[in-house]
């Protein structure tokens, strides 16, 4: 049984991210080293956040604040990796163009896509480790008065984090190419907000923290198709063709 919730756990939490990587990333390599790029800027924003929490003494058990600060670290690491690519854009052009029939460089919003899933994956990666070697055995949550639905919550989580920050990183790039700092702090602060959101968790108020989680993040994939150019009108025009 806990072999079942631990693959299962692990399906629905990295089923659709591995997907997208096979289907939109993993063909081409510099898309691939772009997004372990990304990735290793989430590990360093990881890095800087535990040596914050490390100095700051009397904060350590203040949970709201290690979370905020994360939250404002990686949106910094976000931006410096961001600033990498603008510096770097000149050399993957150079790169990309070699054998592709649309380099990403060109592609602004092939860019932001690759980077936000990048910082998605390592992130589900570090929040779902831990808690699926858990779910592997020997013993299962709940058996003790505890909620059994700790593995699935926090599988449905992680998920909604990995494509928030896709999502995050494609209105991230868009809103600093286009210098709309109006939709720059809709990132900051929806990331925040989620953020905070699972802090229910330590109270078993799962629905208290999913249900708002989710609509935050549909309403971020609507604002994310948005600033990627998307409107009702190509999407029916998508329809009409596939029909």
């Amino acid at each position: 049984m806990t072999l079942l919730e631990f693959f299962g756990c692990t399906l629905i939490a990295f089923g659709p991210p591995f997907s997208m990587f096979c289907l939109t990333v993993c063909k081409d390599p510099i898309r691939i080293i772009i997004l372990i790029s990304a990735a290793f800027f989430w590990l360093l924003a990881l890095l800087f956040s535990s040596v914050v929490w490390f100095v700051v003494v009397p904060l350590r058990t203040v949970l709201i604040f290690g979370v905020i600060v994360s939250v404002i670290l990686q949106e910094s690491f976000r931006y410096l990796f961001y600033r990498l690519l603008k510096e770097a854009e000149s050399g993957l052009q150079k790169v990309s163009e070699v054998g592709m029939e649309m380099p990403i460089v060109t592609n602004r919003v092939t860019l932001s896509y690759v980077a936000g899933l990048g910082f998605g994956i390592m992130s589900g990666a570090f929040s779902l480790v831990n808690v699926l070697a858990d779910a592997i055995g020997p013993g299962t949550v709940g058996i003790r008065g505890d909620s059994p639905n700790f593995f699935i919550v926090s599988a449905f989580t992680t998920l909604a984090f990995i494509l928030l920050h896709t999502f995050w990183g494609i209105i991230f790039f868009q809103a600093l190419d286009s210098k709309n700092y109006l939709v720059f702090s809709y990132v900051l602060i929806s990331h925040i907000v989620v953020s905070c959101l699972t802090l229910f968790n330590q109270k078993q108020l799962y629905a208290a923290s999913l249900i708002p989680i989710y609509i935050i993040t549909m309403i971020t994939a609507c604002v994310a198709f948005r600033s990627a150019g998307g409107s009702l009108n190509n999407v029916k025009q998508t329809i009409r063709r596939q029909n």
